[in-house]
């Protein structure tokens, strides 16, 4: 049900009078079976049309462009070090929540537990990556999620990294940020997510590879609206992993829970810590072209370095160095958990 954000803006304390405490660290995960989950089918064109497409479109925003589509190296390997070699089979996307779970106010009761997300959806062998929340309840504040995780004949490899603003409390401007692996037995996450998800097996992937920006799109825009201009109400989906190799870019880190609610983007603007991040540093997420009426986050990558760096993607900063190297595979479907009853468009780039 869609209400007027002015509603919700001012019934913030109704909405949210049942949040949790943080000091419970092991409070209980949404129940999978008593939310609402739906699946809606994508377009899937044939991976060389999609080649063509990107190849045309892709060099009015970059100088150098080579769009492929072969076989994906081991993405294990640094550095994208993912917990499975590839990003085929059975490829779906999968979006968990949303903004909404964020802001006005935050919604401490939406934790997720992935490892049960995929045996709710009988996922095994799978691969689960992309950009999401990271689970407050562990280190006890709000942080970013890039999530990469792995189940194969029931044993699961968590490679989920976590990015938290440092010293916490920290004034924006003055803060800095930590990076840190979850362990294997922490699999949670929370408000909200955008994940690839597939067998992880090795496959024919599309391959991007582009080089000093001249447009103003960031990597992800360009080539979703390339998709889109094509396609058109035909609504296309992928997901994947792209390194920023040479260059910096701009990230956000998510502070803790804002005390007062958050409003506008103005708001969440004012909320973020932004920093300048360094090359090489590797994303995981997903983009659509369309909503398909499932209040979709159209695009969402998270990325890390394994110089500490990470966060939530914006742009690169020195567009004349940028160099980005992309694969990504063509998902037949989106699986929308958990969606907001009371929705908005805030917080959503």
């Amino acid at each position: 049900m869609r209400v007027s954000w002015f509603w919700v803006c001012s019934s913030v304390a109704l909405v949210n009078g049942a949040a949790l405490s943080r000091s419970e660290a092991s409070m209980a995960t949404v129940d999978y079976t008593k939310v609402p989950i739906e699946e809606k089918s994508l377009y899937t064109p044939p991976l060389e049309e999609i080649v063509n497409v990107l190849s045309r479109a892709l060099k009015t925003n970059f100088e150098s462009v080579a769009v492929s589509a072969e076989e994906s190296p081991d993405l294990t390997q640094a550095p994208f070090s993912l917990t499975s070699p590839g990003l085929c089979g059975d490829v779906k996307l999968v979006e968990v929540g949303g903004p909404p779970f964020l802001v006005p106010t935050v919604r401490r009761d939406k934790v997720y537990d992935l490892a049960a997300l995929l045996r709710h959806l009988r996922r095994d062998p799978a691969l689960l990556a992309g950009a999401g929340a990271g689970p407050w309840p562990y280190i006890g504040v709000n942080c970013e999620g890039i999530v990469n995780l792995s189940v194969r004949n029931g044993s699961l490899e968590q490679g989920t990294r976590i990015v938290s603003v440092h010293p916490v409390g920290a004034a924006k401007g003055a803060s800095g940020y930590l990076q840190r692996r979850l362990p294997n037995e922490e699999t949670r996450s929370a408000l909200l997510g955008n994940y690839l998800l597939s067998e992880g097996k090795p496959g024919k992937v599309i391959k991007v590879v582009v080089k000093k920006r001249i447009g103003e799109l960031n990597f992800i825009t360009a080539i979703r609206e390339a998709l889109k201009q094509h396609y058109g109400d035909n609504v296309v989906g992928l997901g994947g992993a792209f390194v920023l190799r040479a260059g910096r870019v701009k990230h956000h880190v998510m502070p803790d829970f804002a005390p007062a609610p958050i409003c506008s983007d103005a708001d969440v603007d004012n909320w973020l810590h932004y920093f300048e991040m360094r090359a090489p540093i590797s994303h995981v997420g997903t983009l659509v072209t369309g909503d398909l009426g499932l209040d979709l986050r159209v695009q969402h990558f998270h990325g890390w370095g394994a110089h500490g760096d990470g966060g939530h993607y914006h742009y690169d900063t020195t567009p004349d160095q940028a160099e980005y190297e992309g694969y990504f595979a063509v998902a037949a479907s989106v699986i929308r958990v958990d969606a907001p009853e009371t929705t908005h468009a805030v917080g959503r780039d």
